[in-house]
């Protein structure tokens, strides 16, 4: 069988055709409440407000503001404070749909009731939140928990109440200590551990900085947290706004200081922290569903020569046995690094169409983007700054920068890829620097450019200045942070209306919604053991804000890796949810194959990742349906383990998959948390931790293994390995059933051609299926069921299950087992001709030969001895 794999190619955002100001006066002394209405139907609340004293720190304060709260859902409350009397910027509800914009304009002209003093309460009855607004001088608000059985709010903001001017903002609320909350997100930072570190601050502006460096504002904005109280109950809190902020957390308090815009808070009930992903993504987006072959290995490098270059990679991947999904190349491509053109000389139309082609006929890969200078001039489609298009400078030297605000911006993209894609066939884009970087730092024109508080990230530094306009005199101080966002999303639907397919668009800068048109990867890391470890906690980030197909660059982008380096990398990396070895041009080259240990390693660690493609795959329709995290913290499934909120070196995949990498050069062993449940190994199923209590295990880790366990109490749906996604797309199906301390275990699996633009579309039903898995095992008997909620897909294409694993059959003394019958939907198929029934070790058997049709519910049936 002929491998698959594809090409994808770099494009960059190229045409060519804090400090804070020190001060004794305080920064606000807050508002006071004038009167108040709430809605006959209880759900809705509208107030004025009017300053208490004005102050001269940052610029004089707005004297008027309008306050709304209201439950949009029973499980999300917003609350909305602006400028009364002037329209001030907010994101348009064409980039984030949000609902009320019509109720609240309409509510504020209501005849308003005059206030007492007692406080006013927004409460629905099927909701768990409550608003309160307090008639105290300042004013302040909480949101409480119906159900909490502790008086800790989950926002309370504080004296002296809220400062609104015209280029700052703050509020800031309390927080429980005590070890009684824990915060997670606000991003995108490299951070050591994915817990927010009380005494930091997180500051928001979307800057072209390497990742390696700690603690700094990288390519995203993302003014979310998950808030974790004892016992998992958890809620949800964000800050809508594209402005630049910093936000710093004391561990006990949380204070937003924001240099424009207004407050648009939306708070999400959960109360389990999946709960809140489901809340939180139904708000801002659900994520892209992502192409099948978006799951295998993917390798890049900046600094790939020529075509010849390219085709000595595939075949050395090829001869190596490593499998290969997708080959990318990176800028060197270009013509004068120009967006839509290619290299004459090192990569000439024809060589290039020739090389595609040969991937393409072996159901391989490629990916690609240009926007062309005269086209873009005639449509006006270039971001101006005083009245011109602004220039700015970048790989080809001066350069326009397309406004994906324009009318026309959009149709322009999309033309600009079509006229690409009849020269080149590409199967994705690659969006690069698109914060935006900008290799100048312009001289300041106005109060834009030198605001008068200074976030801890200088707003003219290597990007566009905030002076710039947009259309719709849109001024990039306000908008900056949704470049990213705008520009994946005009990429994600011109490819969609060009091919007719599932998109695959894979963004450096993201904002809050990115996750709905664009995959991500965590930037530009460095080849060093700090920096592996790091990677950690910036899946589970990106997770957190909505973007689950992520991941870090394998072995190291920049600086030289070494052999151990980078075979502990590609045991890690080939469980990141999106999987890439890439490198930069002055380091020492690192495909897998390079060096036999790690070429060993990637065999091993990838050919269990493509084993798991069909749970991979399952677990993005979940994230597609959900929200849910593809990579996720450990406590995503364990919120109540107190132990498990501060693991940053281990992450689940799904529910009850965990990876417990070696971080540490030197190390053939890792302490790894089993929270409590019965965990077997993946690549030794006689491997078996039994946790009783939360409890460290010391795990062996030898220079090419890694730790990869299923918690009992999970059905996986697994293919065998091969060289490419398709080809093990070809084989049957194992189904894995890992009972329980109680002898339950659940799972599900979902198919379909991994192109077809949506996952699961209700429109047709023949696209795709769904089937679920139930099993239990009491006394020597045991049952598993297969119920299909859609079969069309499957039974069309006819998927079977091959091969089933029965594993922790035993939960006393481990004993071999013999199989004595096997039942399919009452039938006994034992003995059947060419089905295998027999033990594979303490606590286990297997059965093989099956050819059961997966898209048919069936109820299999066994007994069995010690």
């Amino acid at each position: 069988m002929k491998p698959y794999r594809r090409l994808l190619f770099f494009i960059s955002l190229c045409f060519s055709c804090s400090l804070s100001l020190s001060q004794d006066e305080p920064t606000g002394n807050g508002y006071k409440v004038n009167s108040v209405h709430i809605d006959p139907s209880g759900k809705s609340l509208a107030a004025k407000l009017q300053l208490i004293n004005s102050t001269s720190v940052y610029g004089p304060d707005i004297r008027n503001l309008n306050l709304f709260a209201i439950f949009e859902t029973s499980n999300r409350l917003r609350v909305k404070i602006t400028d009364t009397d002037q329209p001030r910027w907010e994101i348009p509800a064409q980039i984030i749909p949000r609902e009320s914009e019509n109720f609240h304009r309409s509510l504020s002209e209501r005849s308003q009731v005059i206030l007492q003093e007692s406080p006013h309460v927004l409460s629905i009855s099927d909701s768990d939140l409550i608003f309160t607004l307090n008639n105290s001088t300042p004013f302040t608000f909480t949101v409480t928990r119906r159900s909490a059985k502790d008086s800790d709010p989950l926002f309370n903001t504080t004296a002296p109440g809220i400062v609104f001017k015209d280029q700052y903002l703050e509020i800031s609320s309390s927080l429980p200590g005590n070890n009684r909350s824990w915060l997670y997100g606000l991003g995108e930072h490299t951070k050591k551990q994915f817990k927010l570190n009380a005494g930091d601050t997180y500051t928001l502006w979307n800057s072209d900085i390497a990742a390696s460096n700690l603690d700094l504002p990288l390519y995203g904005s993302h003014p979310f947290y998950l808030d974790v109280r004892p016992g998992g109950i958890s809620h949800g809190v964000l800050l809508l706004n594209s402005n630049g902020m910093d936000i710093t957390y004391t561990g006990t308090s949380i204070s937003y200081k924001v240099i424009g815009g207004i407050f648009d808070l939306y708070f999400f009930s959960g109360p389990s922290p999946v709960a809140v992903m489901d809340q939180y993504t139904e708000l801002i987006g659900r994520p892209a569903p992502m192409p099948y072959w978006a799951f295998g290995f993917h390798q890049c490098r900046y600094g790939y020569k020529n075509v010849s270059d390219l085709e000595s990679v595939v075949d050395g991947y090829a001869k190596a046995g490593i499998p290969l999904e997708v080959m990318w190349t990176d800028i060197d491509y270009m013509d004068a690094y120009k967006d839509f053109t290619l290299d004459p000389i090192n990569f000439p139309v024809d060589k290039m169409l020739a090389f595609v082609n040969r991937l393409h006929n072996n159901s391989q890969n490629i990916n690609n983007s240009y926007g062309t200078y005269l086209r873009g001039i005639g449509d006006g489609i270039f971001l101006r700054r005083n009245g011109s298009n602004y220039l700015g400078k970048v790989w080809p030297g001066d350069v326009y920068f397309p406004d994906f605000f324009h009318p026309n911006a959009s149709d322009y993209w999309k033309e600009e890829i079509n006229i690409f894609q009849k020269i080149l066939p590409v199967d994705g884009l690659w969006i690069d620097m698109n914060e935006i970087s900008n290799f100048i730092t312009s001289q300041p024109l106005n109060q834009l450019d030198d605001p008068p508080y200074k976030i801890k990230r200088a707003v003219l530094e290597k990007t566009v200045p905030p002076s710039a306009v947009h259309y719709g005199n849109i001024t990039e101080y306000d908008a900056h942070n949704l470049f990213g966002l705008l520009e994946s999303k005009a990429a994600h639907d011109a490819l969609t209306n060009i091919t007719g397919k599932r998109p695959f668009v894979l963004s450096r800068s993201t904002f809050v919604g990115s996750g709905k048109y664009a995959a991500h990867w965590t930037g530009d890391n460095a080849a060093n053991w700090e920096n592996l470890g790091y990677s950690i906690p910036s899946i589970l980030n990106s997770g957190l804000f909505g973007i689950p197909m992520v991941g870090a660059d394998i072995c190291g982008f920049s600086g030289d890796t070494n052999e151990e380096l980078c075979r502990r990398w590609i045991q890690l990396g080939a469980f990141y949810p999106f999987s890439r070895d890439h490198s930069e041009i002055n380091s020492i080259r690192q495909e897998l194959y390079i060096w036999e240990s790690v070429a060993r390693s990637a065999r091993k660690a990838l050919g269990l990742r493509y084993r798991l493609l069909p749970y991979y795959y399952t677990l993005m329709y979940e994230a597609r349906v959900k929200g849910t995290p593809i990579a996720r913290p450990l406590f995503f499934s364990f919120p109540d383990d107190s132990e498990a909120l501060e693991i940053s070196t281990q992450f689940l995949i799904g529910n009850g998959v965990m990876i417990s990498p070696v971080l540490q050069q030197g190390a053939v062993s890792v302490s790894a948390y089993f929270p409590v449940g019965k965990w077997f190994n993946l690549f030794n199923y006689s491997d078996l931790v039994i946790a009783n209590t939360g409890e460290y295990v010391r795990l062996d880790a030898g220079s090419e293994s890694i730790n990869v366990h299923v918690r009992g109490g999970n059905i996986l749906a697994m293919q065998q390995e091969a060289m490419t996604t398709k080809a093990s797309r070809l084989t049957g199906f194992e189904l894995l059933v890992a009972f329980d301390e109680d002898g339950r275990a659940d799972g599900e699996v979902f198919l379909d051609d991994g192109e077809v633009v949506e996952m699961g579309g209700e429109e047709d039903l023949s696209q795709w299926s769904l089937v679920r898995f139930t099993g239990s095992v009491e006394a020597g008997k045991g049952v598993v069921k297969a119920q299909v909620v859609n079969g069309t897909y499957a039974a069309d294409h006819k998927f079977e299950v091959d091969k089933l694993t029965f594993l922790g059959l035993e939960t006393t003394k481990p004993a071999t087992l013999k199989a004595n019958a096997l039942y399919v939907n009452g039938f006994e198929v034992s003995k059947s001709k060419g089905v295998s029934v027999k033990s594979e070790g303490a606590g286990r058997f297997g059965v093989k030969g099956l050819s059961q049709p997966i898209g048919e519910s069936f109820e299999l049936e066994f007994e069995f001895t010690s």
